[in-house]
């Protein structure tokens, strides 16, 4: 059964809980521009940007919730926040849900803040997929140890397909044709490549060394160029290395407090209204998004014409259509300044930048009220939240 995370079935919105002073690195491409730099080193910086710009409040962070998938193990939040120069005091808690890990983080915070244990705590998601390490399984009786690249999301006996099979399944299963995929990856390079360009993401980046912008959007991969990629990963699929994500390195992440502490900062906020996970078939990971977008505004009482800004992850143009499709969302409103086909997708980290791109797009329209991120993940889940403008 799908989770809704809200107080009660009424559909109020969590009594005060808002995020502010979001932030995140440039993404880039594995191997390249962030290559060396660990997982903490990626999110550290963040962690201590979003610190000290809400510093102000004198309330000590409580609590450091960061996602991710594929670092070295142990608690990379932990690591993170001591690299940041926060004081040890501070506990830390890292957390993997996939492709949603990120978002989770940022729900897990709220409800941190909401329960009455802190009234600050820092929440994002960080991935080096450049540093991860390779990791075997053991021998086990005639065979030798076998490396894998990543983990199973469902057990023996369940499908688990690779993504991007997963992803041409999804276009099969839902009538997503190819030159609607090329399009969608054409708009994504398009806007992205526009706003860097103008320098509109600058004001969320936070440099790492000297890397300060996004390296994949390329305005040169419009649909006809698109249309020369062959399939990637099925025979006769239609996804393609044009019309998916990049393997890539980056962090985000932000504070999660209480409304009075931002009136106290003077700082932009935008309330969480409430967040839902659901799963759904490991077949189909990419239509998970789906459910828990249509929980999140039944139980709401938001209707998808009202959502003024959409950031949901685009792993795959066929999965992110065919949610769109599902649940019949506005889609000139969904990453309306590029997504991750354009920008990159660092696994643990994507949640989270959906939150700081839907911070930066809400600010910079007076208009704009409701906001909405989502993800589907392997294994069969999605995660979805609600977010409101809060001054």
């Amino acid at each position: 059964m799908p989770n809704t995370r809200m107080p009660h079935p009424g559909g109020s919105p969590l009594p005060g809980t808002v995020i502010v002073a979001a932030r995140r690195s440039a993404i880039t491409t594995s191997g390249r521009g962030l290559a060396d730099h660990s997982v903490d080193a990626l999110a550290a910086p963040i962690l201590r940007a979003v610190a000290e710009e809400v510093s102000a409040s004198g309330r000590p962070i409580g609590e450091i919730v960061l996602g991710n998938c594929m670092g070295p193990g142990g608690n990379v939040a932990r690591l993170s926040g001591l690299r940041a120069g926060l004081d040890q005091s501070v506990p830390a808690v890292t957390v993997d849900r996939q492709c949603g890990s990120g978002l989770e983080a940022v729900a897990q915070a709220a409800m941190i803040v909401r329960g009455g244990d802190a009234e600050l705590v820092l929440a994002g998601g960080a991935e080096s997929a450049s540093t991860a390490p390779w990791r075997f399984w053991p021998p086990h009786g005639d065979s030798e140890a076998r490396r894998y690249t990543r983990a199973p999301f469902a057990p023996s006996g369940w499908p688990d397909p690779e993504m991007g099979e997963a992803a041409d399944a999804v276009a099969s299963r839902f009538g997503i044709s190819r030159s609607r995929q090329d399009d969608w990856a054409a708009r994504s390079h398009e806007l992205a490549s526009a706003h860097r360009d103008r320098g509109g993401f600058d004001s969320e980046i936070v440099p790492i060394g000297a890397v300060t912008r996004d390296e994949r959007p390329r305005a040169s991969l419009d649909a006809g160029r698109l249309a020369r990629f062959g399939p990637a990963f099925t025979t006769d699929g239609t996804v393609t290395a044009g019309n998916s994500c990049g393997i890539s390195d980056g962090a985000a992440a932000m504070a999660v407090t209480t409304e009075a502490v931002r009136a106290e900062l003077g700082l932009p906020g935008l309330r969480i209204v409430a967040s839902a996970t659901s799963g759904s078939d490991p077949a189909l990971p990419g239509i998970g998004a789906a459910l828990s977008i249509e929980r999140l505004l039944a139980r709401t009482g938001v209707a998808a014409s009202e959502l003024d800004a959409i950031e949901i992850t685009e792993a795959f143009a066929s999965q992110l259509l065919a949610v769109s499709d599902a649940v019949g969302l506005p889609e000139d409103r969904i990453c309306a300044d590029g997504g991750a086909i354009a920008l990159g997708h660092p696994w643990g980290a994507s949640g989270a930048v959906l939150l700081v791109r839907l911070s930066a797009r809400m600010f910079a329209s007076d208009d704009a009220r409701y906001g909405l991120a989502a993800c589907s993940i392997g294994g069969g889940q999605g995660i979805a939240m609600l977010v409101e403008r809060a001054a």
